[in-house]
């Protein structure tokens, strides 16, 4: 059962009514984290101004997706899982393997993968990284303004993990199993 209510489109005013306007044109639907998110437009309004912004990033939509599977399974969030895990194949059209892989922050991909790994390492170590762990994104090709997207996207995933944990946002996405070894 949900800690904070999810709005109703139909009947939300004000602010969050035009933000809720706006996902509706976009998405063609209101995601319940985003119904939930609109008891405070201060809040929704910042994720949809992160979110735009990283989407607009270098590194592009199938990495960002997967940076978002493998930090919501880092973090145990199930509603980030399913929703990840069905834009990354539906809307951003990575194979289930991918997505499965990281998860476990994994990839076949060498690059990906030490995106990924860098993410959790971020996670992990609540961006207390090392140089080595610099030295191991940078080596595989990131620059610093790719570092800088990571460690961004990582923290908006954050944001959602822990508010939807905090929430109990109802999950409006296909169930997507989280891979509990991946929990740090």
């Amino acid at each position: 059962m949900p800690r904070i209510k999810a709005l109703d489109p139909e009947t939300t005013t004000g602010k969050s009514k035009d933000l809720f306007n706006a996902i509706q044109g976009k998405l063609g639907m209101v995601p319940n984290m985003m119904r939930t998110m609109g008891n405070s437009p201060a809040v929704l309004n910042g994720y949809l101004a992160l979110s735009g912004a990283l989407g607009e990033g270098k590194l592009g939509a199938k990495l960002g997706e997967l940076i978002a599977i493998t930090v919501a399974n880092a973090n145990s969030c199930a509603y980030c899982n399913a929703a990840h895990s069905f834009i990354g194949e539906k809307l951003v059209h990575i194979d289930a393997n991918a997505i499965a892989d990281a998860r476990a922050g994994k990839s076949d991909n060498e690059k990906t993968a030490a995106a990924l790994d860098f993410a959790r390492v971020v996670v992990e170590k609540r961006g207390m990284v090392s140089d080595a762990d610099l030295d191991a994104v940078r080596n595989a090709g990131y620059d610093d303004a790719g570092i800088a997207e990571i460690v961004a996207h990582v923290g908006l995933n954050i944001l959602t993990n822990y508010f939807n944990n905090t929430a109990l946002t109802v999950v409006d996405f296909p169930e997507a199993g989280l891979i509990e070894a991946a929990a740090i």
